[in-house]
C-alpha cells in the first residue's frame, strides 16, 4: 500500500513510524473533543491549532473576497467580464494550492507561513496604497489587481495550503477526529464573528 501510494523506493522508516504509533496508542479509543480540551499532553498542538486557525480567518483573505468585485470595476474590467477574472482568482488558488503540496516538504512548512504571511502583509499594505490613490494615475487600478491575485496566490502557497493537512502532522490517530471538530468549530465561530463585525468596522 505504501509503494502504490509513494511509488517505489525506501519506505522503511516511514513504515518505522506507522509500526511505532500503533504501539503507543496500542488499541486506544478515539477520544472525544472534551477529552481533547482537557488532556495537557496535547496542550501544545491545540494551541497551535488555534492560533494557525484564528490567523488564516484575521490576514484579510475574506475581505480581499469581499471587495475584489468593485477593484476590477475600479481598474476598468466591465461588469460583463468581472467574471471570467473571478474564475481567474479561484484558478490562482487551485494552482497555489497545488503548488503549496509540492513546496511543503522541501521548504518546511514554518517557511511557508512565514514568508507568505509576509508576502501577504506587504501586498495588503500596497493595496491599501493604491485604492488611494486609484484616480491619481492611469495605471494604479491595474497594480491593485495585481496585488489581489499575489495576495490569494501567497495565501494559497502559504496559510491556505499548510493548515489543511496540520491535524494529521501534529495529533495521533486517536486524536485526529476530535481535533477536525474542534478546528472546524473554531472556524465557523470565527467566520461568524467575523461576518456580523465586519459591517460595522466598515
Amino acid at each position: 500500500a505504501v509503494k502504490q501510494l509513494w511509488g517505489d523506493g525506501d519506505h522503511l522508516a516511514e513504515i518505522n513510524d506507522m509500526m511505532s504509533e500503533q504501539r503507543a496508542i496500542g488499541g486506544e479509543k478515539v477520544k472525544s473533543v472534551w477529552d481533547l480540551l482537557r488532556d495537557r499532553a496535547v496542550r501544545w498542538q491545540l494551541i497551535t491549532l488555534l492560533l494557525v486557525v484564528s490567523c488564516i480567518q484575521l490576514v484579510g483573505a475574506n475581505v480581499v473576497y469581499s471587495y475584489a468585485y468593485s477593484i476590477f470595476t475600479k481598474a476598468g474590467i466591465p461588469p460583463a467580464q468581472t467574471h471570467y477574472v473571478s474564475l481567474g482568482i479561484g484558478t490562482t488558488e487551485i494552482f497555489s494550492t497545488v503548488l503549496c503540496g509540492f513546496l511543503i516538504e522541501r521548504a518546511g512548512r514554518k517557511t511557508l507561513l512565514w514568508k507568505n504571511y509576509t508576502v501577504m502583509a506587504l501586498a495588503l499594505g500596497l493595496l491599501t496604497v493604491t485604492l488611494s490613490l486609484q484616480d491619481s494615475f492611469f495605471w494604479v487600478p491595474y497594480c491593485s489587481v495585481t496585488l489581489v491575485f499575489i495576495f490569494i496566490m501567497s495565501f494559497g502557497i502559504g496559510p491556505g495550503g499548510v493548515a489543511c493537512p496540520l491535524i494529521t502532522e501534529i495529533f495521533i490517530q486517536s486524536y485526529r477526529p476530535a481535533a477536525y471538530v474542534f478546528n472546524g468549530v473554531i472556524n465557523w465561530i470565527q467566520l461568524f464573528i467575523l461576518g456580523l463585525v465586519f459591517p460595522f468596522i466598515v
